[in-house]
């Protein structure tokens, strides 16, 4: 796709939006009753009120606490604070005698990449991120930073963007309306190019905002990155730049054929959700009537039901209050049971914690977790996402590593002379998540290591030792550092044969019987 113009930009910006719209109601319900934080629905262009209640609708916090709970528990699985949650490792046209040396290689450049998140601090947006994913559809924005923090990782709001697919399905196009002060134009965007009647427009008040329209696109013919900014009546281009990489990770949980965004963990239980919310509700009108009280009076010239007062509560004039007289004042029988009310709630709460895998194995309250139970606990975890862990993996971890080293490569931190294109070099997820699967394959081998030791000689001939043992660390990411390439294992045989010769020519020059003569005395 080459360059757009303004008009053909807003065209395509404008049908993104129509299309994001029909997202609005389900999103906009999942957001008030799971994330009500960054529910940006309600006034976000007509300028949102900073500190408003947001919670006014929400009767019941299980969907704002699993959530949480859920973008926690991904965050430790996959993308654990503070460690390094993926390897760098070499492809498939990386020679195989030279594996072991580019590993070292590709090992000192993770630790730099990891080095830069931690002091960009990629944590705090990846939390973030990974709340708006539970809804369903997650943005994160990578950008250049400056000495204290090299690169900007922001979690931008779904509801700010909206794009279009590119023919296999990934996100290539991203739209983002933007409302900036005038006076802060040609500090946000250096290179920004204002036009002269702009200026006239905002001369006498330079602090109102201005309606901008971003856009970020891929060329498939040039392999540039597109970057364009215009006004809203999309009259004047005030920034246009090439990008060598695309800066925006987008990440769809679920995402069903023929649809854009996705659909997240909260989408399947806002059926419970909603009803729950209104079980909340209804319980609360029950235990105010069971404190407060309703009445009925006997209008009957004696009590006076406008003069009398009874806090709290009300008084309901009435003919009479049963047989011929009946009492002058009795309470209203109350309907409804409390006790179904909360079995109710209970399975309500139950089926979204399920569905929030926000359950623990065994309880959390417990003792203190084995190695084998927090694999266990993993393994499950990884069988419970299902596609959307690879998911996870595609659309989330590659291209945020992919774009973090490029950045890195620009700015000159390091100088990457292979391509992480999965033939070149490989991503490996190393995190507990990943390492679960792995664990998998490394029991299968050794399981087969054991059976076929036990059949004796001839069973080992079947196992070749120095790659099952390479396999095994690799898959238990061990580094490259303290393993030996082929060339220094080659050398450490040659030494030790050096070594046995050595002691029998030793051995015979003392007289001691060699090998042979030994063996000739046994017989």
């Amino acid at each position: 796709m080459t360059k757009l113009n303004p008009q053909d930009l807003k065209k395509r910006y404008e049908n993104a939006e129509r299309r994001k719209s029909y997202w609005r109601a389900i999103y906009e319900d999942a957001y008030r009753y799971a994330l009500p934080d960054r529910n940006l629905y309600d006034g976000y262009y007509e300028g949102d009120v900073p500190g408003q209640n947001k919670y006014s609708k929400t009767l019941d916090s299980t969907a704002i606490q699993s959530l949480q709970k859920f973008a926690n528990r991904i965050q430790s699985g996959l993308f654990p604070p503070q460690q390094a949650w993926c390897r760098l490792t070499p492809g498939e046209q990386i020679p195989e005698e030279r594996q072991t040396e580019v590993q070292q290689i590709l090992d000192r450049y993770s630790e730099q990449m990891f080095s830069v998140m931690r002091q960009s601090r990629f944590d705090m947006a990846m939390g973030e991120f990974l709340m708006e994913l539970a809804i369903g559809t997650a943005v994160l924005l990578i950008q250049p930073g400056d000495e204290v923090e090299p690169i900007r990782y922001t979690a931008i709001p779904t509801f700010t963007i909206s794009f279009d697919e590119g023919p296999r399905g990934s996100v290539e196009k991203i739209y983002r309306k933007l409302k900036r002060p005038f006076e802060v134009l040609d500090q946000e965007f250096p290179d920004i190019n204002i036009p002269q009647e702009m200026v006239k427009r905002y001369e006498n008040d330079p602090t109102e905002l201005v309606d901008l329209i971003e856009a970020t696109y891929y060329d498939k013919l040039s392999g540039k990155v597109h970057y364009q900014i215009i006004d809203e009546s999309a009259e004047h281009e005030l920034v246009y730049r090439e990008l060598n990489s695309f800066p925006w990770v987008v990440s769809r949980y679920m995402k069903t054929a023929g649809e854009r965004y996705g659909r997240g963990p909260v989408l399947t239980a806002l059926p419970d959700i909603r009803s729950l919310n209104k079980v909340k509700e209804l319980g609360l009108k029950n235990a105010s009537l069971s404190i407060g009280g309703v009445f009925t009076a006997t209008d009957d010239g004696v009590l006076n039901p406008n003069t009398v007062r009874i806090v709290p509560g009300a008084i309901i004039p009435v003919a009479r209050n049963g047989g011929p007289q009946g009492e002058s004042l009795r309470p209203l029988p109350r309907s409804g049971d409390a006790n179904l009310s909360q079995f109710t709630a209970n399975d309500l709460i139950s089926s979204i914690k399920t569905i929030m895998l926000d359950e623990s194995l065994p309880p959390d309250n417990m003792s203190a977790r084995s190695a084998t139970e927090v694999q266990e606990r993993m393994r499950q975890l990884s069988q419970n996402l299902g596609s959307a862990f690879g998911r996870l993996i595609s659309e989330t971890m590659y291209p945020i590593v992919r774009r973090t080293l490029e950045l890195m490569n620009d700015l000159g931190m390091i100088e990457l002379p292979l391509k992480v294109n999965g033939l070149q070099v490989k991503i490996s997820p190393t995190a507990p998540l990943a390492m679960a699967q792995n664990m998998e394959k490394v029991n299968e081998v050794l399981n087969f290591m054991q059976i076929a030791q036990g059949l004796g000689p001839q069973g080992q001939l079947f196992i070749n030792q120095e790659k099952a043992i390479d396999f095994i660390a690799e898959n238990l990411g061990v580094p490259a550092s303290i393993r030996t390439t082929p060339e220094e294992r080659q050398a450490l045989v040659q030494q030790a044969q050096a070594m046995a010769e050595m002691a029998q020519q030793q051995g015979m020059m003392n007289g001691q019987p060699g090998t042979e003569d030994q063996a000739n005395q046994q017989q």
